[in-house]
């Protein structure tokens, strides 16, 4: 089993930042993708950006140039820097972990972005 624990949602301005964090715990291995979805009211979960144990970055074009995701592969933990916000990305967002076929996810944190 893998636990995933969300933190660093809430409400911002448009043109504010907020940062995501997502700490893993269980039955992690090695090789793993770590990353963030999002779901808005009324609309389909979406990827937002996804990272593999060796780096390699996937972004939807919607946040390229504005989010960041890195991770900790020492602490199993996963971030997204969020910048240059917008209303378009108010929605729950949440962690991903991709371990072996079977896809993991936290319980969700609201990010609410007024204009």
């Amino acid at each position: 089993q893998v636990q995933l624990v969300e933190s660093g949602g809430g409400s911002v301005q448009a043109g504010g930042s907020l940062r995501l964090s997502c700490a893993a715990s269980g039955s992690m291995f090695s090789f793993n993708v770590m990353g963030w979805y999002r779901q808005a009211p009324g609309k389909q979960r979406e990827l937002v950006a996804s990272i593999t144990s060796s780096s390699i970055t996937n972004y939807a074009d919607s946040v390229k140039g504005r989010f960041s995701i890195s991770r900790d592969n020492a602490k199993n933990s996963v971030n997204l820097q969020m910048n240059s916000l917008k209303p378009e990305d108010t929605a729950v967002y949440y962690c991903n972990v991709q371990i072996l076929g079977r896809s993991h996810w936290g319980q969700g944190t609201q990010v609410t972005v007024s204009s």
